[in-house]
């Protein structure tokens, strides 16, 4: 997890605008996957969403070309291809089974696998205040499943490995950034995914409707504009700044799943989310801390 360092050239209002739209656009996305449901089975409509998103790709056609690929930068992307895929199709999935504030709330997990799997395999230093930050997530996912009190869905085993899967894929994207330019990183992915996801699709296709079509062309334009203004609030200012704002999601997540989808809001998801949302948060901002002291020492 990279930090940017606040300068005179940042821009908190609009990194924390920058940040409302994305979790608009991914609460955007994860309404739309509901509303198709189990229409079209997951691992379909996880494909057809990212093929569908292959006309994002033209732009970034030029830096992949340029980028003249070392076979060994090519096999990572391929690896990263098939963790994201099989994660994707977990997460469609998790969709179909649960209700969107829970999806949302064991989606902030993520960061914290990737803490673990920095230490372990970029041999990043995890201190006692980032292990003290683990066990206190883990606690909040505890308190969302809360194993022996109600019965521990399908769903939310399928969240539980979502989280682990995406985390090693974005390990790899970290790592693979440090040697490429970021868009051909997206661009690679975005041509990883749906080979990946290829032969899930076909082994249940069931032929889409048109309307089910451009519902999922909306979730490509969702995803792709959120990670385009994650990318900008990033860019405007710290994540110390912009990291608190990506709570509203589970706010909004929750609201529209009772509105919506009847989905009652359970307090506990709210609160296990709060406490994990509170540990990614301190991570995010002892690393600003550390980056600061090293660029002052």
């Amino acid at each position: 997890m990279s930090t940017q360092i606040h300068t005179p050239e940042s821009r908190p209002m609009w990194g924390v605008i920058w940040m409302l739209a994305t979790g608009l656009t991914f609460v955007a996305v994860t309404a739309i996957v509901k509303h198709i449901g189990g229409g079209v089975p997951p691992a379909e409509a996880a494909f057809l969403r990212y093929v569908l998103g292959l006309v994002f790709l033209i732009p970034m056609l030029r830096p992949l070309i340029k980028a003249n690929l070392q076979r060994r930068q090519i096999i990572l992307f391929g690896w990263r291809g098939v963790v994201h895929s099989i994660g994707v199709i977990l997460w469609f999935f998790a969709m179909t089974k649960i209700p969107i504030a829970d999806v949302t709330a064991m989606n902030y997990l993520s960061p914290i696998y990737v803490t673990i799997g920095a230490a372990l395999f970029l041999r990043e230093k995890l201190a006692f205040r980032r292990i003290l930050a683990i066990v206190v997530a883990l606690i909040g996912a505890m308190i969302i499943l809360r194993p022996g009190f109600r019965e521990v869905s399908i769903g939310h085993i399928a969240m539980l490995f979502t989280a682990v899967l995406f985390a090693a894929s974005y390990l790899i994207a970290k790592r693979m950034a440090d040697e490429v330019n970021p868009v051909v990183v997206v661009a690679m992915l975005s041509i990883m995914v749906p080979i990946g996801l290829a032969p899930f699709a076909y082994a249940q296709w069931v032929t889409p409707t048109l309307v089910q079509v451009g519902w999922l062309f909306l979730v490509a334009c969702f995803a792709t504009t959120g990670h385009l203004t994650m990318t900008l609030a990033f860019r405007a200012a710290p994540m110390t700044v912009t990291q608190p704002v990506t709570f509203l999601q589970l706010v909004w997540a929750s609201a529209l799943g009772a509105l919506v989808f009847a989905e009652p809001i359970d307090r506990y998801v709210v609160l296990g989310g709060l406490v994990i949302f509170a540990s990614v948060s301190f991570i995010t901002w002892r690393e600003a801390v550390l980056k600061r002291r090293a660029l002052a020492s």
